[in-house]
């Protein structure tokens, strides 16, 4: 699922955000004020920031300017404030955010809008064409080529292929993996496993080096393994 990062210092905010979205398999953490939000976000991958306009140390403005210019973050951010006017919303918008809800705010809301910013996201991050080393995928032409060798993947290895490409290096956990592919409906519990095995066995199993790589208990990751 998803993994969220909540820059807030309302505890009763962030214990009500934690309490409706880590039954649902969300990940989370927490920044209570500017600076350590900064910290968390420069040093992880998050699919979106929750941040709150008045923080201590370092306001949410200032903060998503300093991702957005400096560090040239690009992950989504949904703003979180009291303030309702045009102004502030114009300030937001101005700084980078991606997104404005004011509080109070539905819970059910928040999660409506967190699933279309990251839906968004990824849409947008789907390049047409995505290479990993000497691996290369063409969204349009739907063709996959390693090495100078065509491979031909079924629709559902497609997919997958091109997801790990594109969060490469970052591993995928299985979870996420799953959902992107099928949503919420899953064919079965081996049915990542065998694609998988497909998949591998047109991307790694005719050369020397492996590129698709199983992280324990975790998910996948593909890598460029001539740089290993």
């Amino acid at each position: 699922m998803y993994k969220i990062l909540v820059v807030e210092d309302n505890p009763d905010i962030v214990a009500n955000i934690y309490a409706f979205f880590e039954p649902k398999g969300f990940t989370l953490d927490n920044a209570h004020n500017g600076y350590s939000g900064l910290t968390l976000a420069s040093n992880n991958h998050y699919d979106v920031i929750l941040l709150d306009v008045m923080l201590p140390g370092m306001d949410g403005t200032k903060l998503c300017k300093k991702l957005r210019e400096e560090l040239h973050d690009k992950t989504p951010v949904l703003m979180l404030t009291a303030r309702d006017t045009i102004l502030d919303k114009v300030a937001g918008f101005d700084s980078g955010a991606d997104d404005y809800l004011v509080k109070p705010f539905s819970l059910v809301e928040l999660e409506s809008r967190i699933k279309a910013l990251i839906r968004r996201h990824q849409d947008d991050h789907f390049d047409h064409s995505i290479e990993v080393g000497r691996l290369s995928l063409n969204v349009e032409e739907h063709t996959v080529i390693r090495a100078g060798q065509s491979l031909k993947l079924t629709p559902t290895g497609f997919k997958i292929l091109q997801i790990l490409m594109s969060a490469s290096p970052r591993i995928v956990s299985k979870n996420e993996l799953e959902e992107k592919v099928w949503g919420e409906d899953i064919p079965s519990s081996d049915a990542l496993r065998t694609h998988m095995h497909s998949v591998r066995a047109q991307v790694d199993k005719p050369f020397s080096n492996a590129m698709i790589m199983t992280v324990a208990g975790i998910g996948y990751q593909i890598i460029d393994s001539d740089r290993v």
